[in-house]
């Protein structure tokens, strides 16, 4: 009697250890391509790592692309702004002279000078109301 019970038990374990024998060698089949550097998941992510390396120097270059830029854009901005500045000025001198221009006088002819002797010609004044407003003299304020 007991090799009936037994026996059972006995054929029970040897199938259960041969079915945990056959998908043990099924796991380490499926682990060694995983692990495969060239076709499993391992080349991935060797492939994914170089990939990384890669991004990272040129998001580097683009850094530094991108700083120069900003400076050739701020050194150009501030040569606009000074331009602006220097055209406001003259648009502004412009607005103060006189809409009709004044009638040119006939050039009286110069004695003639010495050449070695340097002389400054002097340079006739305009009239307060033809220069511009912030060359005129400023009108005194009696308190």
């Amino acid at each position: 009697m007991g090799t009936g019970m037994s026996g059972i038990a006995d054929i029970l374990m040897i199938a259960a250890t041969l079915a945990a024998a056959v998908y043990c060698h099924v796991l380490a089949r499926r682990l060694r391509a995983f692990t495969n550097l060239e076709s499993g998941v391992g080349g991935a992510v060797a492939t994914l790592a170089r990939q990384v390396d890669d991004l990272q120097r040129a998001l580097s270059a683009a850094r530094v692309a991108g700083d120069q830029s900003a400076q050739r854009l701020d050194a150009a901005n501030r040569k606009a702004e000074e331009s602006a500045r220097r055209i406001e000025l003259l648009l502004a001198a412009m607005h103060d002279l006189p809409d009709t221009p004044r009638a040119a006088k006939p050039a009286a002819k110069a004695p003639a000078k010495p050449r070695n002797r340097k002389v400054a010609t002097p340079v006739p004044a305009l009239p307060p109301a033809e220069l511009p407003t912030f060359l005129r003299p400023k009108p005194e304020v009696s308190v």
